[in-house]
């Protein structure tokens, strides 16, 4: 067994193989304080023949026995992988991805587990040291090591890998991963932070990130590896040379070609005339040609913006394309919005609802709630294709969390917006940068609601193509720019700061000055952006008739029992006469909802009165709930009860109860005493006129524990005397 260790945030974090999965390719445990992660890595011994993509599995799952929890559910085990799950596996696969062989086609799985969490060490990060070191120690070809971090910041200092705990006063949670040279991918939220403050904290975290991969290198020396040959890619110079005289001309004119379709229509041709022109001379090399008119495609419509500065569609590198916005388009919904950026259109829906509504996430943790989540659809028919639907793919998840994230920090505080919300991007038209224009749409939607947000908060993707020393950083990229690019750059904001991020590298790294450049642009195209909606939609717009009516109240939550009732009798009663859901929080947060505001004000009226801790001199109203020979008892608030003495039922002498009040009467009454036990003393006469020439009398002394017919104190017979 060998073992590396380093401090980092006041807790210890290794690295150790040889123990454990060793028929593995290569597999490393990885522990920081008390969290360990198992990560283990295999390829198939076979290439595959058929593909022309890289197959690479990545795996991320928690186990609720490292938490010391047993799952929920039926079947009391782990089942699909939680959305948490799908995230970090992408966290991990998008910075090891581009560091295979281009010839590499082997179907390689990096399966990541977590053993133990102590619930503030988080394991997402170390899944990404764990997969670069598994796959460094392994005979898997890999142009590593890279190593991951989060990066915090408490009290304007920068933390690395910050804890559970710490993350609560942090106001950034940005994940980095790198190499020795610089910064490969970048994915997190903050709290509008600068974009100098974001360059800084990146500059910080690139620190630990190097001594995370010499602790790899140190590891890796005192190992025997052996790496497999990397196959040689299938060339034929004589034939690449072919095509490319073939089609050379006839592909400028294709990338030039504004619209998307057309494009596509123009390049499928090309393929199928070379594929044609060649199929006697070389039989059996569709594939090959199809990819010489590719690599001439992706080199034509770089040297186009790079020697130009003019990209497909006519742009210059910093234009952003023609917006359009509508609000409001669909009758029945919350909010809703119509965002259109050139060929890229999102529909995004909002829902309100009541705390019933809160997604709650059962992980090996603790279980939390969600009052807020964001839902991305990409269906076939957007980017004009057929394909699978009924299930939520990983991009899917990873695309809609980014919006979320964006949106989060413009989102109004609960006590003033108490709802439930859900927001649903539908992408109907995919060009480039839909998760971006699910951000401007979920924005436009939120405003369109009703909802008092703290102003729009809008997204951009920023693009970069590179050759030596000479590059363009494009704006508002294409789809084609994405994918013929050396980055994909998501920044989302309001004119404040940045409040997320996203960072996806092709190429091993770029500097800290294309970084800061890159930024500015952003900022110009988020601003951009930002003046067309505030044009649109300049201020929360009038709420729904649909939209459910949600009032909240602060209750201590000592009175949270009082307020339930035995049984649940009593906010049972509050739902049943107002007709109101009522929710009730362990923080003492009531939240009523119902279509009906007066409805929804009454129940918060009862709510008010059943918690209220009273104080002398307060006046009700109530109604007579029992006679006794001494007073009465009248409830002026739902399982809230007083009692009114005879003697402070009339300003004259009343012999009888039942002369004065009955049950049922409706009565109106001034609390005149609270006593040591809590109990409540009421007098009806105290909001009487006093009669003219009243002579006031001795006060009558009287025991509320006394039954019966007695006294005119309220008291029964004489006690027995002992003697």
């Amino acid at each position: 067994m060998k073992k590396e260790e380093m401090k980092l945030n006041e807790s210890t974090l290794s690295i150790e193989t040889g123990h454990v999965a060793r028929q593995s390719s290569g597999s490393v445990i990885v522990t920081h304080g008390e969290t360990s992660v198992l990560v283990a890595v295999n390829a198939a011994k076979q290439m595959r023949e058929d593909i022309d993509w890289f197959p690479l599995q990545v795996e991320y799952r928690e186990r609720h026995y490292a938490g010391g929890k047993i799952p929920g559910g039926f079947f009391k085990r782990e089942a699909r992988p939680s959305e948490h799950e799908i995230l970090t596996s992408r966290l991990t696969d998008r910075p090891i991805r581009p560091l295979f062989p281009k010839s590499f086609k082997c179907e390689t799985q990096v399966i990541i587990t977590v053993l133990s969490s102590d619930g503030e060490n988080m394991a997402d990060t170390l899944a990404g040291v764990g997969a670069s070191a598994a796959l460094m120690i392994s005979d898997i070809p890999f142009k590593g090591p890279i190593a991951t971090v989060r990066v915090g910041r408490i009290d304007g200092e920068f933390v690395i890998n910050p804890t559970r705990s710490q993350m609560e006063d942090s106001d950034m949670a940005i994940i980095v991963s790198g190499n020795e040279q610089t910064i490969v991918m970048v994915e997190g939220e903050a709290k509008l932070i600068t974009e100098e403050e974001f360059i800084d904290a990146m500059k910080f975290a690139h620190g630990p990130i190097k001594d995370l991969i010499a602790m790899q290198n140190k590891l890796i020396g005192e190992l025997d590896i052996v790496k497999r040959d990397v196959p040689e890619e299938e060339t034929d110079e004589a034939l690449a040379k072919a095509v490319s005289e073939l089609v050379t001309g006839k592909i400028d004119a294709a990338i030039k070609t504004g619209d998307k379709a057309d494009r596509e229509n123009q390049i499928s041709a090309l393929k199928e005339e070379a594929q044609e022109a060649f199929v006697e001379s070389h039989p059996e090399s569709e594939k090959l040609v199809s990819g010489y008119v590719n690599d001439q495609l992706k080199t034509a419509f770089r040297e186009q913006i790079l020697e130009d500065a003019v990209r497909s569609d006519g742009r210059k590198t910093t234009d952003i394309r023609q917006i359009t916005i509508e609000t409001g388009i669909l009758a029945r919904t919350h909010g809703s919005a119509l965002f259109t950026r050139g060929e890229t259109q999102a529909i995004v829906v909002l829902t309100m609802g009541t705390p019933r509504d809160e997604q709650i996430i059962d992980s090996m943790d603790l279980d939390t709630k969600k009052k807020f989540f964001l839902h991305y659809n990409f269906p076939p028919y957007c980017v004009g294709e057929t394909g699978r639907i009924g299930f939520t793919s990983r991009r899917e998840i990873g695309h809609g969390n980014l919006a979320e994230r964006a949106i989060k920090e413009i989102l109004p505080e609960y006590e003033d917006f108490p709802y439930t919300v859900r927001i649903v991007s539908e992408i109907t038209e995919s060009n480039g940068s839909s998760s971006m224009a699910s951000v401007c749409g979920g924005s436009l939607a939120l405003m369109n609601a009703g909802a008092p947000t703290k102003g729009h908060v809008a997204g951009i993707a920023m693009g970069l193509i590179k050759d030596g020393d000479r590059y363009a950083i494009l704006s508002d990229i294409l789809g084609a720019e994405d994918h013929l690019g050396d980055m994909d750059f998501k920044v989302a904001g309001t004119r404040d700061g940045i409040s997320a991020i996203q960072l996806d590298l092709k190429i091993e790294g770029i500097s800290f000055e294309l970084m800061e450049e890159a930024l500015a642009q952003a900022k110009a195209g988020r601003n951009h952006i930002l003046d067309h909606m505030y044009e649109a939609v300049p201020e929360p717009m009038e709420m729904s008739k649909y939209a459910p009516k949600v009032l909240s109240l602060q209750i201590n939550p000592e009175k949270i029992g009082g307020l339930i009732g035995p049984g649940g009798k009593t906010i049972k009663k509050i739902i049943a006469d107002t007709e109101c859901d009522v929710n009730v929080d362990d923080d003492g947060v009531v939240t009523v909802a119902s279509l009906d505001l007066k409805r929804c004000e009454e129940a918060i009226e009862i709510v008010r009165a059943i918690t209220l801790e009273p104080e002398v001199g307060m006046e009700f109203d109530g109604s007579i709930t029992r006679l006794m020979s001494f007073g009465a008892f009248v409830e002026f608030a739902p399982g809230r009860e007083g009692l009114i003495h005879i003697s402070e039922m009339e300003w004259h002498r009343v012999d009888k109860v039942e002369d004065v009040v009955k049950p049922g009467d409706s009565v109106r009454v001034k609390l005149i005493k609270v006593d040591d036990q809590g109990r409540l003393d009421f007098s009806r006469k105290a909001l009487l006129e006093k009669p003219e020439g009243y002579v006031e009398r001795p006060p009558r002394e009287h025991n509320r524990n006394q039954r019966g017919r007695g006294n005119r104190h309220g008291g029964g017979r004489r006690p027995f005397k002992r003697r």
